[in-house]
């Protein structure tokens, strides 16, 4: 039984190790579509044009793929509670200073954070952003 259950581990492991361009673009556009919901919707929170939304969505998405991987911490808002709700609102405004045509201020962040939450558990499957 033991084995069986490593088998099933190291699948999983493979499973998220195998990136591949399709999946990174299709990751790209599903933040780039939730983004530009979030930002209309949730007040001190906009992005301007499209490039703006586009690096947004890179950007978000290379910090969570560092954070997970230096410290194996699930960044989505409702990933670890209070924490990942806490980290992924700093992410958000993070995504404001250092991206050109994204304003976001804490309170936005904070409201964005939650917003994404709410779409990462109504949309089925694999977590949006």
């Amino acid at each position: 039984m033991p084995e069986r259950n490593d088998q099933r581990n190291d699948q999983r492991n493979d499973q998220r190790n195998d990136i591949s361009i399709g999946s990174i673009i299709t990751r790209i556009l599903v933040s780039m579509l939730v983004l530009a919901i979030v930002a209309f919707f949730t007040p001190f929170f906009s992005i301007r044009g499209f490039m703006p939304l586009f690096m947004a969505a890179i950007f978000i998405g290379v910090f969570d793929y560092l954070i997970e991987r230096m410290t194996g911490f699930d960044t989505t808002p409702f990933g670890r509670g209070i924490t990942g709700f806490v980290v992924s609102a700093v992410i958000i405004y993070l995504t404001g200073v250092f991206v050109n045509g994204v304003r976001v201020s804490m309170l936005g962040a904070v409201l964005a954070a939650l917003a994404i939450g709410i779409i990462n558990m109504i949309i089925p499957g694999k977590r949006v952003l």
